[in-house]
């Protein structure tokens, strides 16, 4: 059987709607790696978060599982957003969550050796989604370098990136997210089995890389963050691409720790 699997061409796949999460359920994914993005904005959170100290994420697909976390750890901290706005009260029964999706509130002083608990409309569920697979990374434009490099350096047989979406929709800038992402890995699989999705997102990006702030201006995610004053800074940061020379991985035990 192993001989079987060594002589199998290594195959590359971009997963783009969340509308497909639960298919996932249902693949034999023993053998796959997947890395999730969701660029606006949970995966740039939780690489941020890392990258400022904190100790672990947890993601979580329901509120009601944090707040059932916190109840049992009251050290832990409750991040998490609903209609991209920080999860309050009045979803919670009277809880106030202590950040919501932006990478800007997860900073040194707040985060450094917190584990934080997070719930997010599309990037964690994205994240259970893929839970028996062999290996699962955190990607965002963040940690793209570190993130090519660590995938390159593992060569894994099956490689599936997953996009988080809006919505049950796919968008634009997870899409580009897994383009990038392609298109640096390419040379080791392009003689491989390669989906046409992996070949979808890779020509995208490389027809929108030269200018990535237009681009997701045409992303629905995007456009909605930039007319909110308060969240509209949050577009430009996730595009900064390898300022955070880390790779997240989602363990056995539900903990997001840099790998």
């Amino acid at each position: 059987m192993n001989q079987a699997i060594d002589h199998m061409p290594a195959t590359l796949e971009v997963l783009f709607s969340p509308a497909e999460f639960e298919a996932l359920r249902h693949r034999d994914l023993s053998q796959t790696t997947c890395v999730v993005f969701d660029v606006l904005r949970a995966t740039s959170s939780m690489v941020t978060a890392l990258g400022n100290g904190a100790t672990a994420i947890i993601p979580v697909a329901e509120i009601s599982e944090a707040l059932a976390l916190r109840s049992r750890q009251p050290d832990l901290l409750l991040a998490g957003e609903r209609n991209g706005l920080r999860i309050r009260g009045d979803l919670t029964g009277g809880v106030d969550f202590d950040f919501g999706n932006s990478p800007r509130e997860f900073i040194h002083e707040r985060v450094r050796r917190k584990t934080i608990v997070m719930t997010t409309t599309n990037g964690t569920r994205a994240l259970r989604a893929c839970i028996n697979s062999s290996a699962i990374f955190v990607g965002a434009f963040l940690n793209l370098t570190a993130l090519t490099a660590a995938i390159r350096e593992s060569v894994p047989r099956n490689l599936l990136v997953i996009c988080s979406g809006t919505h049950e929709e796919s968008s634009y800038e997870d899409t580009l997210g897994a383009g990038a992402l392609c298109d640096g890995l390419w040379p080791l699989y392009e003689a491989g089995a390669v989906a046409d999705s992996a070949q979808i997102a890779r020509q995208l990006f490389l027809s929108e890389r030269n200018d990535l702030t237009s681009a997701i201006q045409r992303a629905r995610n995007g456009r909605r963050l930039l007319t909110i004053p308060d969240l509209a800074a949050d577009v430009p940061l996730c595009l900064q691409t390898g300022i955070i020379p880390l790779v997240p991985r989602l363990n056995a035990d539900g903990r997001v720790t840099v790998a």
